[in-house]
């Protein structure tokens, strides 16, 4: 390329803050410990097929949050189907505030804009059921013992695996605009491991290697299905399955609320409406929102 060796060496330097490792060969030079394999929108298309046409699929290099960028895309009229992936994002955003770490390569970090003729109400179990569409899908793809956690996390072993965060915009009574956003760690080096502040895992570790590309098309004909049937009938048809895939089905938690107070239950369920079926000293309660943990857990 008709540089030197120390210019090399300088645009190198700041390469770990990426989560990338490269080895450095005396004499020879530089590579990479994990090549890094990436999205490409021709060939996503070509694994989705027919359904192909029921998306329009856009892949970034870089973007502060694929959520904010999708939310102002639907204000401007973007059609439901809409997907936004990036290899990087540098302000990605979890649930309840939580920064979203991940490298280029060892992710699928992506937003996908559905519109529903019914209001927030209706909405309140799509997380549930949007879990549900990933856990099929890793499942089958090898992570045979991916559960869920309420309302929002997938898990493997009680180690984080992937998050959903939904965000909504539209008038009470419908219709609505649901932005939502996903994170599946594919390959994690341990310095943004280090970063995250609660155990995670990701698919390399379980044994997963499946093409970035392949995974991403199987997720989004997963969505597609699961949605719109969703859109149809509601979380009803899918509440009997989420309870068999939740990893606190039947265990005692606590949940913690807005406000920092614990309220202590054992699971019951799912309600029909997707809220936590939760039964307390003071009998059964249910919770629309708020954070669940295992009991004794930190």
């Amino acid at each position: 390329m008709g540089i030197t060796r120390g210019s090399v060496s300088n645009a190198l330097a700041d390469v770990d803050a990426l989560g990338l490792t490269v080895y450095k060969v005396h004499g020879r030079g530089y590579r990479l410990m994990t090549p890094v394999q990436w999205l490409a929108r021709e060939r996503i298309i070509g694994q989705l097929g027919r359904q192909a046409a029921r998306f329009d699929i856009e892949i970034l290099d870089q973007t502060g949050s694929t959520n904010t960028d999708m939310l102002d895309r639907a204000m401007r009229g973007a059609r439901s189907g809409s997907v936004l992936a990036a290899e990087s994002q540098t302000q990605g955003r979890g649930r309840r505030g939580r920064d979203w770490h991940s490298s280029p390569g060892g992710a699928l970090t992506f937003s996908i804009l559905w519109r529903f003729d019914q209001g927030a109400g209706f909405l309140s179990g799509l997380s549930l059921v949007v879990g549900i569409a990933l856990a099929r899908v890793l499942r089958k793809h090898g992570a045979a013992d991916v559960k869920l956690k309420w309302p929002n996390d997938l898990l493997w072993q009680h180690l984080k695996l992937a998050g959903i965060l939904i965000e909504l915009a539209g008038d009470v009574m419908g219709p609505t605009v649901a932005v939502i956003g996903i994170g599946i760690n594919l390959r994690l080096p341990d310095s943004v491991k280090a970063r995250i502040d609660q155990p995670v895992v990701d698919l390399a570790t379980i044994g997963v290697e499946e093409d970035r590309n392949v995974l991403f098309a199987a997720i989004l004909s997963g969505l597609d299905l699961v949605l719109a049937q969703f859109s149809a009938e509601g979380f009803a048809p899918f509440r009997e399955e989420w309870d068999r895939l939740h990893a606190y089905q039947d265990k005692i938690v606590r949940v913690r609320m807005p406000d920092r107070s614990e309220i202590e239950g054992r699971v019951s369920g799912a309600g029909e409406d997707g809220a936590l079926m939760l039964n307390t000293r003071s009998g059964l309660r249910k919770f629309y929102g708020g954070e669940l943990s295992l009991r004794g857990a930190v």
